[in-house]
């Protein structure tokens, strides 16, 4: 009997694979990542976008397995605050099982086209991430891990899926949270070292790519001592440094260039425009037989149907996606622009066009700038312990993303740019 299997990947090669592990693969749950794209309608600006969350669960499992080899390998581990979380021999193969599950599993609670409609399309308090707590915690799974070797604890693969602020009630042990950085961590976590790879081979661009495994290999488990604490946290040695910053740039620039980029931003909010109008009452349900039964299939379907039908109430929202009759962009925010006082100029050109054209003519998208690289330890030449920031100037210098379009229908596209150019000085009261 063969006791191991293995995935063609075009990121990683070759992903491994035990048979009870491929119990989990095999569910439905799991097998129902086959059909949610893993960049929603991203393929309608770049073709090969078509990839799914199928494999990227399989390339953080493979990936957060590797870093896990390393970071508890003995002559990896250097401090006595580190050598205390890390167990014993027996109990880190468990807690390997255990990891290599929870990021196989953290994206079980997409809805249909990933992020495209979360937030507005659920019922308060729940995003992907409790329906993903919901399907670890199913009879379904239970019974899966029950007959692993050796069984798993559903509150510990939880724990590790979704960390600690998702994870409530559930409080996380130090070692915990540490394995939870290494699946979903913001700064070094297997789940954004994938998707970046992954996302850049398939649109064919080179933003996201870095020497991945130049800062596998120098991942280390380290005590926060910048902080003055020898509080543990996913770091690295100062020889992958590079390889980090590699990593926060593909980053930033792969959220300029694809994550952020206007049309693909104004697809989501057509995609969500219709779900709204599709949807029972205006939401995803949270029932899991509803859930599992839910795929970007079902929603491609309904698409096309209301798009045939004439009479449909959705026929006209439907067009915008299946004819590419998508809103233009008639403003972009510029740093010059909030001169004036106007913090979020965009908002005051959205409300200005809405009152001329009528809101069903504008859409306004926003997302308030963030600063694109976490902290995390890094480990000296010396055996001193330095922030990452304080380290790299190149990390600490990585400038904020943010979002503030307005668009139009293409139909008052002229007029509405037109007006823009007369008004916004007066608006923005940069005059």
């Amino acid at each position: 009997m063969k006791y191991t299997h293995e995935f063609r990947d075009p990121i990683h090669t070759f992903i491994s694979v035990r048979t009870d592990e491929r119990k989990v693969i095999d569910s439905r749950p799991f097998q129902r990542l086959r059909h949610i794209h893993q960049l929603a309608l991203t393929y309608l600006v770049y073709p090969g976008a078509t990839h799914k969350r199928f494999e990227h669960s399989l390339g953080v499992m493979d990936t957060a397995s590797r870093i896990y080899d390393v970071v508890t390998a003995p002559e990896n581990v250097f401090f006595d605050s580190v050598r205390n979380i890390i167990p014993d021999e027996q109990a880190r193969s468990y807690w390997k099982s255990v990891l290599r599950m929870a990021a196989l599993c953290h994206d079980l609670g997409h809805l249909p086209f990933s992020h495209a409609a979360e937030k507005e399309l659920l019922p308060e308090g729940y995003d992907h991430e409790r329906l993903t707590k919901d399907i670890i915690y199913s009879a379904e799974m239970e019974e899966i891990w029950d007959v692993m070797t050796p069984p798993l604890k559903a509150d510990h693969i939880v724990k590790l899926a979704v960390g600690p602020k998702r994870a409530e009630p559930l409080e996380l042990s130090t070692w915990e949270t540490v394995l939870a950085e290494i699946i979903i961590g913001d700064a070094l976590g297997a789940d954004r070292m994938d998707y970046l790879l992954r996302d850049s081979y398939h649109l064919g661009v080179s933003y996201g790519t870095y020497d991945h495994h130049r800062l596998v290999n120098t991942l280390r488990i380290l005590p926060k001592e910048y902080e003055q604490s020898d509080e543990p946290a996913l770091g690295l040695e100062a020889g992958g440094l590079e390889s980090s910053e590699g990593l926060m740039l593909a980053r930033h620039f792969m959220y300029k260039q694809v994550y952020l980029h206007h049309i693909r931003r104004v697809y989501d909010i057509h995609l969500k425009d219709f779900l709204n109008k599709w949807l029972r009452g205006g939401k995803f349900s949270t029932s899991l037989k509803i859930h599992l039964n839910m795929s970007d299939v079902e929603v491609l379907a309904a698409l096309r149907k209301a798009y045939k039908k004439a009479s449909s109430p959705q026929h006209q929202l439907a067009r915008r996606i299946q004819c590419r009759e998508h809103f233009r962009r008639i403003y972009e925010a510029a740093q010059s622009d909030t001169e004036g006082g106007i913090l979020i100029p965009g908002k005051v050109i959205a409300q200005a066009a809405e009152e001329k054209f009528g809101r069903d003519q504008i859409r306004y998208d926003y997302i308030q700038p963030k600063a694109t690289a976490p902290i995390f330890p890094v480990l000296r030449y010396d055996g001193k312990i330095e922030s990452s920031l304080h380290r790299s100037q190149v990390l600490a210098r990585m400038p904020e993303i943010g979002v503030d379009n307005v668009y139009c229908d293409k139909a008052i596209y002229e007029d509405a740019i037109e007006r823009r150019k007369c008004n916004k000085d007066t608006l923005l009261k940069l005059k």
